[in-house]
């Protein structure tokens, strides 16, 4: 195995856990009798996601519990691979990411996902006689889950799959599918296939669980795992950047309103840019702080550059993770517009979860993934989506009531605290590794013939 010169990796030991609280399968078990995990992964750090940072809290935190954990990515991680001289394996921020080998995959659409899922088969299936893990935990899309099954299947070790979204959903949601088609109903069908082969499944949210027992598969199989922050990443709230204020224009004293994230037209800051106008009515000195970019960015600077509010709205492009502080530093409410759709109906996002944490007000459209992070008025602010009106009145009159902003942030801070500390939400997997192993070691779960 190579890894980069000077890292090492940090196996920790065995040890005792406590009974998990708030398990989230019909069955339970005292002690977890395992130490090794197998992540299996899309993708993974040193990239920046929303799928990485998940991946990162579960894995680090695990690791602090005890755990041995590691991580295998399939042939999409996009960094330099093993083909242009990159590492079989790295460390990124304390974790350990084996990637597979060979490239690409190649052929026409269908037979090269298929290859694509027997290259990471068979790397899992190689790592794992190497390694040796207690379970194998695959996380979406599809195509890893199966690839999992499959090794999981050869080899007796229990999986677990962790849907974070419905990748056709997403698909339509940014704009590279189309619902109802040929190839969104097939990712849905691999999705089923999935889901009904694996020994256990968790989803992020109650919008996922619900959709796939209506589906038909049986809710004692499905638990839930929340988005989550580290919260020992999120202290007090940064100090005002005077600098970067200056920079950007922002005087003190005007309130701003920030988005900082991916611009995919499902987050509706089209709906947020028409919003400024009538929110300056109210609050003249109001600005807009979009920080990030996407597919949807040179659509959206062209919408804001004819829009009355135009010298208003500042645009940052995309910054260094380690520089977002900065930017969180200058703004008094987050807002996340998203559309209605099916997707964010579904899937709760984990941005506003991070900007609670980290002290900021927060503003969101009321869907359902939203409304699983917050309550309106308690922890947050709920506004029509789709709706520039209503997003404009909702800003508004969050900023008129500025008295009642540290006890909003408190709870907002409480709320995060209580329910979405990942330090707290990987006890609601132990459970269910204990059962699979018990399971394994009756007889119950064994390799394929």
């Amino acid at each position: 195995m190579r890894q980069r010169q000077g890292e090492q990796v940090d196996h920790r030991s065995q040890r005792a856990y406590t009974q998990a609280v708030d398990a989230p399968l019909s069955l339970s078990c005292d002690n977890l009798c395992m130490t090794r995990v197998l992540h299996v992964l899309d993708h993974s750090l040193p990239l920046h996601s929303g799928y990485t940072f998940r991946t990162r809290a579960i894995m680090a935190a695990q690791s602090a519990s005890g755990l041995d954990v590691r991580g295998i990515t399939g042939l999409r991680h996009t960094a330099t691979g093993i083909e242009d001289g990159g590492p079989v394996a790295e460390v990124a921020e304390g974790l350990l990411f084996h990637r597979t080998d060979g490239g690409a995959a190649s052929g026409p659409a269908g037979m090269r996902e298929w290859r694509e899922i027997g290259r990471l088969s068979d790397a899992i299936a190689g790592l794992a006689r190497e390694w040796r893990p207690d379970v194998l935990h695959a996380h979406s899309p599809a195509l890893c889950g199966l690839a999992a099954v499959r090794a999981g299947k050869a080899l007796g070790i229990p999986v677990v799959y962790e849907i974070r979204a419905f990748w056709e959903d997403a698909a339509v949601g940014n704009g590279t599918g189309r619902a109802g088609s040929v190839r969104y109903r097939l990712t849905r069908a691999l999705e089923d296939r999935v889901v009904a082969d694996a020994d256990a499944v968790f989803t992020i949210c109650h919008g996922l669980r619900d959709d796939l027992i209506a589906r038909g598969h049986p809710a004692g199989k499905i638990g839930l795992s929340p988005n989550g922050v580290d919260l020992a990443m999120f202290g007090d709230p940064p100090p005002r950047d005077d600098a970067l204020a200056s920079q950007l224009g922002v005087d003190p004293g005007d309130p701003v309103v920030g988005f900082i994230g991916s611009f995919y037209d499902y987050e509706g800051l089209d709906i947020l840019i028409d919003a400024m106008p009538l929110l300056r009515e109210r609050h003249p000195g109001a600005r807009l702080l979009l920080v990030g970019g996407g597919p949807m960015d040179a659509a959206l600077r062209a919408q804001a550059a004819a829009s009355p509010a135009s010298a208003a709205i500042h645009f940052t492009g995309r910054v260094p993770h380690g520089e977002v502080e900065r930017y969180y530093s200058l703004v008094d409410v987050q807002a996340y517009p998203r559309k209605a759709s099916r997707l964010t109906e579904l899937v709760t996002p984990l941005k506003p979860l991070e900007a609670m944490a980290q002290g900021c007000l927060v503003a969101a459209s009321d869907v359902g993934g939203h409304r699983e992070l917050m309550v309106d008025g308690e922890t947050g602010v709920l506004f029509a989506p789709d709706d520039a009106e209503a997003c404009a009145d909702a800003l508004a009159a969050l900023l008129d009531a500025r008295h009642a902003w540290p006890a909003l942030r408190e709870r907002a801070r409480s709320h995060v605290r209580d329910r979405h500390d990942w330090a707290r939400n990987i006890r609601r997997y132990q459970d269910v590794y204990q059962l699979l192993l018990t399971r394994r070691a009756d007889g119950k779960l064994s390799a394929a013939a």
